[in-house]
């Protein structure tokens, strides 16, 4: 991983903290792209701080979970400001976005600080080790505190940063979550879910929740020469400050042609072009795209938005959900 510092070198804590801050909630393959782009653009905390945001949203557009990038960016104005990371797991965790996890990962891997970084590997490790019967979320507390005391071995200690990350890489390469490979687990030996003969049963979780519907439209307004009109959110809440499309507000019930009609920023003869599923960490989410083309923006000029030129389109802030309505709506070749 390009992160990792080589054998005999000290990691970089700013490749330590930006990996860190992208693998919340998103696989490895999946960030290994944006992680290269961000660091070709940004090679620095410095750089990264002297951004505008705006660009940060764009180059970040597709990985999701968007309030890590506004926070990423107004973390590398902080650390500018402070001229450079703090290395104990209080500061690093005063910093925005940087919670619990975060700031003891980026402590062990970077600053040599003998802590223990409970991610989703670690946590499952060590519900393993001893078989917690208490299912999550209710159980967290718990293993985290167990999970405290996986270095006690002074050997661990001496070597924070290569515990943590050979931590990560037992729960990604053995101790995974349906077909953990207990036969070259060094801790088989001691692990209490490996005795029950069932250790892929831990770490036990509560029934999931149905997750709720919403429902929504969006409009793909095109002029001849192809621009399309974009708006920006608002800079708080889910997608802040992100582009979008105009549209309705997401709904609990699915809005009826006229009620959609009448959500429409401009009167014209809308076309649907079909329904597009996105599934949010809360809800899920279907709307509908309505398209249309018109010779120019004037009917809009009361609207708030702007028109984006079809080769500026790519550079936009616009999140997963945005793209979908766009690659659905097939643009280029509305009439």
């Amino acid at each position: 991983m390009p992160w990792r510092a080589l054998p005999g070198q000290v990691a970089d804590p700013y490749a330590v903290w930006l990996s860190e801050i992208m693998l919340q909630q998103t696989t490895v393959t999946t960030v290994m792209p944006y992680y290269e782009r961000f660091l070709k653009r940004y090679p620095t905390v410095q750089a990264l701080a002297a951004a505008p945001q705006q660009e940060v949203l764009a180059l970040w557009a597709g990985l999701g979970y968007y309030s890590r990038a506004r926070n990423l960016h107004a973390c590398a104005q902080k650390l500018a400001q402070l001229g450079g990371f703090p290395p104990a797991v209080a500061g690093l965790q005063a910093l925005p976005g940087i919670g619990a996890y975060t700031a003891r990962a980026i402590a062990a891997i970077a600053f040599g600080v003998p802590v223990v970084p409970v991610d989703g590997n670690v946590e499952r490790i060590t519900s393993r080790l001893h078989a917690i019967e208490e299912p999550l979320p209710a159980a967290r507390r718990q293993l985290d505190r167990l999970a405290t005391l996986l270095n006690d071995d002074p050997r661990a200690r001496e070597a924070p940063s290569d515990f943590a990350q050979a931590l990560f890489d037992l729960g990604a390469g053995l101790c995974t979550p349906r077909r953990p490979s207990c036969l070259m687990c060094p801790w088989r030996a001691t692990c209490k879910a490996y005795a029950t003969g069932a250790p892929q049963r831990f770490p036990v979780r509560a029934p999931r929740k149905t997750k709720p519907e919403r429902y929504g439209v969006v409009f793909v307004i095109s002029d001849r020469q192809g621009a399309i009109w974009l708006r920006q959110r608002p800079e708080k809440g889910l997608l802040g400050g992100m582009t979008e499309l105009p549209g309705s507000a997401w709904l609990d019930s699915a809005l009826s042609l006229p009620e959609m009609l009448q959500e429409a920023p401009v009167e014209a003869a809308w076309k649907e072009a079909g329904q597009i599923r996105h599934v949010f960490t809360h809800f899920t989410l279907q709307l509908r795209v309505m398209v249309v083309r018109l010779a120019d923006f004037a009917a809009l000029h009361n609207q708030p938005g702007f028109a984006c030129p079809p080769e500026r389109v790519a550079h936009q802030a616009l999140p997963s959900v945005m793209q979908k309505c766009l690659t659905l709506a097939g643009v280029a070749s509305v009439d």
